[in-house]
This record gives structure tokens, sequence and C-alpha cells, in this order.
């Protein structure tokens, strides 16, 4: 194998329901090169060969020390089993000493979202920062926590699933099977969900909105919400209104219990940038315990954007090999 930069080369692979990442990152953080493979959900083997075609691939042109893997799931404390991963055909799955086998290098397993907040806070919006709690909000929610400069995992290494905290008893029923958590107030289904309702109650409020869906408040996405609010419609900016209260409450939560001094928000939904922090912010101050007492955390938007996972859990290889 030829090397084609100076200083240390790690690779890491983000796994996604339908697609798998893996790029090759050097020791400022930086992506020196890519590639892609389609994920075969359902089938554990051709998950691990998709995985090792794409490492294969960037390890043909690149000296590497070693391979991290984030993967969305419940990781064990050794970083080396998939307990269990919601989008994927992984049970118990001993990812690590499979993997290892096949590349013959170095392998760490880590939850994704806790590879995505290492990266913010190694070369992101949380670098200098030594307290940081980092919240995914995409699709559900998820995140990381960082102590003292440390990742914390917890005792099973299933910390810091953010999601699945009770904010509403008896609440919306969630995927999980309990009902009220997080996820179900502060995400991209929550977003896309109340623009559906408020756009059919509303429609003269949200004309930009169901413009950009045909006038069919179902063909609702996402990132016609945010295109939206942009453009100053009422509908949309209302939705990061609530989706924003929702999660500064559930910070002030997090508050009380870790005392970051750093809050960084990060996933699809953050695209919104200003629109979802400014409500958070405030909603965080009225709804943290003794606020007005005690110094705020900062909140801050991330940086890294969806490559967060793919530089974390390369930088956590690199530091764990």
């Amino acid at each position: 194998m030829g090397t084609l930069t100076t200083g240390t080369l790690t690779i890491g692979v983000d796994i996604g329901g339908t697609k798998v990442a893996a790029g090759v990152v050097d020791e400022q953080g930086t992506i020196v090169a890519t590639a892609h493979r389609d994920t075969p959900a359902e089938d554990v083997s051709l998950i691990e060969g998709a995985i090792a075609a794409a490492v294969g691939e960037l390890t043909s042109k690149y000296d590497v020390a070693a391979v991290g893997i984030g993967a969305a799931g419940f990781i064990d404390a050794q970083r080396a089993t998939v307990m269990f991963a919601p989008n994927l055909a992984w049970r118990d799955e001993p990812l690590q000493a499979s993997l290892q086998s096949r590349l013959e290098l170095p392998v760490v397993v880590e939850n994704d979202a806790n590879a995505a907040a290492w990266a913010e806070v190694r070369f992101g919006a949380g670098r200098g920062a030594d307290h940081v709690v980092a919240i995914t909000v995409g699709t559900g929610i998820g995140g990381g926590i960082v102590l003292n400069g440390r990742l914390l995992r917890g005792q099973f290494g299933a910390a810091a699933e953010f999601g699945h905290v009770t904010v509403v008893p008896d609440g919306r029923p969630c995927g999980c099977g309990l009902r009220g958590c997080w996820e179900q107030y502060v995400s991209g289904h929550a977003l896309v969900g109340e623009a559906h309702e408020l756009a059919r109650g509303r429609p003269d409020r949200a004309a930009e909105l169901l413009g950009l869906a045909g006038g069919r408040p179902e063909n609702i996405t996402g990132a016609m919400i945010t295109q939206a609010a942009h453009a100053g419609d009422a509908v949309a900016l209302q939705c990061f209104d609530v989706i924003g209260t929702w999660l500064g409450r559930g910070l002030a939560g997090l508050a009380a219990v870790l005392d970051p001094g750093l809050f960084v928000i990060g996933g699809g939904v953050s695209a919104a940038g200003e629109m979802l922090r400014a409500p958070a912010v405030a909603a965080f101050a009225a709804s943290l315990a003794g606020g007005g007492y005690r110094p705020l955390a900062e909140l801050r938007i991330a940086q890294l954007g969806p490559e967060a996972g793919l530089v974390g859990a390369a930088d956590l290889a690199r530091i764990s090999s």
C-alpha cells in the first residue's frame, strides 16, 4: 500500500440504514478520501461485506493504522459488540472481531451519536471545551457526553440515549415501546408531524410551505419546512418554535443532571440554525432549575455536518489503537 499523505491516518465508517460511508481521516480531523457502499440492512454477513469493501477500497491507496465504526445502536462497554441496532440486523453481533479478521487492522466500534459528539468536541463547535453534551436531532434523538474531556459511555456502554427520556408521562407512543419519549417531541419526525397538523388547520398561514408541497400538507418534508421558514412562512416558523421549545425544556433536564458548560446541537434538524436555537435558548433559561442564580450553559449549532460520525469514529480508533 502506498502512503499518499503524511501523519497517522485512520478510517472512520458511518453505517446508516441505506448507506455505508467510509473515509480516511488525518490527525486534524480532515477527510482525505471517501468510499461508499449501499447498506444491505437485513443481512449481517452482507453488511460486514459492504464495510470491508469500502474500507478495502481506501486501504488500497492509503496506509492506515486502525478503523473506527460508528453504528446506530447499543454498543457494549468494550466497544466490540453491537448489542442491538434498531435499523439493522445486528443482535449481539461481535462486530469488532468479525471486522478485524476481515480487515487485518485494529477495529473500534462506537455508537454513531457518540462518535459525532466526539468529533464536534475535538474538531468542531465544542473544540476547547471540557464539559460538553451533544444532541443529534434527526429522525430521532441521539447524543454524546464529554465530561472532563472524556467520552462518558456508562457501565454498559449505552449512556446518552437522550431520545428515550420520558418528557410527557403516557404521551405519544414511541418506537422503543414506551410513551412520551423526548424524541417524539423533538426530531425530524416531530417537526414534520407538527407541520402537517398546522398546515391543515391554517392553510392561509402556510402559503410558502404548501406551495413547496404542491398544495398537499401530507407531502411536506423537513427540508421544505426549513426552506419555507427561511422565506418567512408563518407555519414553518411556528414549527421550529414548537420543536425548539421542547428542545430547550429537555436540555434543562440534562443540565440538572450533567451541568455541562456547552450543548452542541447537530443532526439534520439543526440545519435550521438560529430558528431552532433561539426558542431552545429561551425555553432552556425558563426551565432550568435555579435559573437566574446559576451560570447558563451555552447552546451552539454543530459545525461538522453529516460527516461528524465518520470523523469521530476515525479519531476514536486513532486514540484507542
